[in-house]
């Protein structure tokens, strides 16, 4: 069946449920449909109109009205639908009040061993505007196709749940990688905020408004680039004249515009870019109070203090972004993004290499297998995933998800993938992966068990993965979390330790002892700078030893003189303990 063939709309009466709200709110500017409500432009998320009112003057969560609003959207056809039964559950990635998101394997052809993220939410817990925001969120991503955004491949239901499946990103958030390195340097801000920018120009051409944007929903994937994700509280198809009343989003992002509720348009999320530069660079935010009302405050009333740390371009940038007034704001005329792309911080940056991903990130995400969950919170990761039955809701609100199924049209094309066949893992690999299959039958490695209680093993991981490549630093070959224990598999080391080798030896020669040291030395000299430094430990018995002398000599010369955070793992090899990190 020939691609077109595959596609058709599907236009349906969708029946939603709201409570009257006891005040009026301001009257929606959408233009009348022929049935005198609000048009299509006013469907899905919480911008579901009754007659000329925004939904945010019915944000209850029952039944007291009912109206029918038109939905359409396209669905692609093909193969038969997906279901629960065609993924295998590995771990657990995030957990929330309405539900869970699970790294899964498909186990069915075409696209088998394939791993993906599956975001489950129950419908009973869902109140009618998350429902709502669960189908427009659905409905975005199987409309959206960019290199900057998160791809959804199925959508399924079952009596009591959804399901969406979408690309597992093994990078984590920029959160996580904000709350570690505290500030980025202009270089790195300048490059995730043009992929972001290039993501969010594309969804306002779909007439979408993104209103959530943070650094919780910035994915990176295996490569470094950035995914948007989570469009929750997206409003669809809307265009620039027209606005959106809700109040949704996350306070400290949030423009003038919405949190007093004149309406806003795209050039809100604009705003919101703006602060999410100001936090990569400074590790604050613009716009903060004790509270959610002396936040709202601040955002309407407080003078921007502008750090004069940040170059003039950045501070240019800034204050074009940081308009009170919308129509003011840089990118909300006729241009868009374009405006953005001109301006003097962006002048480094080819447009057509970035938006090929042919700009190399600044951080790449170190792991160590494919289904690696460094980069998640090991609280979710350590628990056993389960996907227990949901309850089901009422007849009413499993009606709101009717056209929820959906197959990616990339899937319906792929035909008679050959069968892996994987080997039998030895009974110790099995004990520690069950059916992840990574190493040689018979070969053999090292095992470090570290107590979770006693040491957090995260920065050696860390190191570990991000500079093993390298010929003089131990290869970790793969990393096991039960919860309690961490399990580093490295390659073993039968040389011994160098602690053994000196109190066998007593002394080195000078000859073998610069030799010890040039290796420590080169290997340091060749990794890449690292924001911070790094403490070099010895066990005892070596402080006391002949070599430490010489040791010390080199190591608080040349090497400590080095960039900071230069200090790596070269020593783990040679039978130090691990690198700890301290404050530079």
């Amino acid at each position: 069946m020939e691609k077109e063939k595959r596609k058709f709309k599907v236009s349906q009466l969708l029946t939603l449920y709201f409570r009257k709200h006891q005040a009026k709110a301001p009257t929606s500017t959408g233009e009348p449909g022929a049935d005198g409500n609000a048009a299509i432009t006013t469907s899905g998320a919480t911008e579901t109109t009754l007659g000329n009112q925004p939904a945010e003057s019915s944000a209850g969560t029952d039944d007291d009205i009912i109206k029918e609003i038109n939905i359409t959207h396209v669905v692609k056809e093909g193969s038969e639908k997906a279901d629960a039964s065609q993924f295998e559950l590995l771990k657990v990635l995030g957990q929330g009040s309405f539900g869970k998101v699970f790294l899964v394997r498909k186990i069915t052809p075409p696209d088998d061993n394939q791993l993906y993220a599956m975001k489950v939410l129950r419908k009973a817990t869902l109140k009618v505007r998350d429902r709502v925001r669960t189908k427009m969120e659905r409905d975005i991503l199987a409309d959206v196709n960019h290199p900057f955004v998160v791809k959804l491949h199925y959508a399924f239901q079952t009596e009591g749940k959804l399901y969406l499946i979408l690309d597992f990103l093994r990078g984590g958030d920029l959160f996580t990688r904000l709350s570690k390195e505290v500030m980025f340097t202009e270089e790195d801000v300048k490059f995730y905020l043009a992929e972001l920018a290039l993501g969010l120009d594309h969804l306002h051409g779909l007439g979408i408004i993104y209103r959530d944007l943070k650094p919780e929903n910035i994915l990176l994937d295996e490569e470094g680039h950035i995914k948007l994700t989570d469009f929750g509280l997206c409003k669809e198809a809307i265009d620039h004249e027209k606005k959106a009343y809700s109040f949704c989003g996350t306070v400290e992002y949030m423009a003038p515009e919405v949190v007093n509720r004149q309406g806003h348009i795209h050039s809100a999320d604009w705003w919101s870019f703006g602060v999410l530069m100001f936090e990569m660079l400074t590790g604050s935010l613009p716009f903060q109070g004790k509270d959610r009302k002396e936040t709202m405050n601040l955002i309407l009333k407080a003078k921007l203090g502008m750090p004069q740390f940040l170059s003039s371009e950045a501070q240019s940038l800034l204050r074009a972004l940081f308009k009170r007034n919308p129509a003011n704001r840089l990118a909300s005329g006729a241009d868009g993004a374009e405006e953005i792309k001109r301006h003097s911080f962006f002048s480094t940056i080819d447009w057509n290499k970035l938006f090929r991903r042919e700009i190399k990130p600044p951080f790449k995400p170190a792991v160590a297998r494919p289904d690696d969950t460094f980069y998640f919170d090991s609280e979710f990761t350590s628990r056993t995933p389960k996907d227990s039955p949901g309850v089901p809701p009422s007849a009413g609100a499993h009606q709101l998800f009717r056209g929820f199924s959906f197959v990616a049209t990339a899937m319906l094309e792929e035909e008679g993938m050959e069968e892996v066949v994987q080997p039998t893992p030895h009974p110790v690999v099995q004990q520690l992966h069950g059916k992840n299959i990574l190493f040689s039958d018979g070969y053999v490695y090292a095992v470090k068990v570290i107590d979770k209680t006693k040491t957090d093993p995260s920065e050696e991981i860390e190191i570990l993965l991000r500079y093993g490549q390298h010929p003089n630093i131990i290869t970790l070959k793969d990393v096991y979390d039960n919860g309690k224990q961490v399990y580093l598999v490295t390659e073993l080391m039968r040389g011994g330790e160098l602690l053994d080798r000196i109190l066998k030896q007593k002394s080195f020669s000078e000859r073998e002892a610069s030799s010890v040291l040039y290796t420590i030395t080169k290997t340091v000299e060749n990794l890449p700078p690292r924001r911070g430094a790094w403490l070099l430990r010895a066990p005892a018995p070596l402080r006391r030893s002949t070599l430490l002398g010489r040791a010390s000599a080199a190591l608080h010369g040349p090497v400590f003189n080095k960039t900071p955070g230069q200090q790596a793992t070269a020593a783990v090899s040679l039978g130090f303990d691990p690198l700890t990190r301290v404050t530079s």
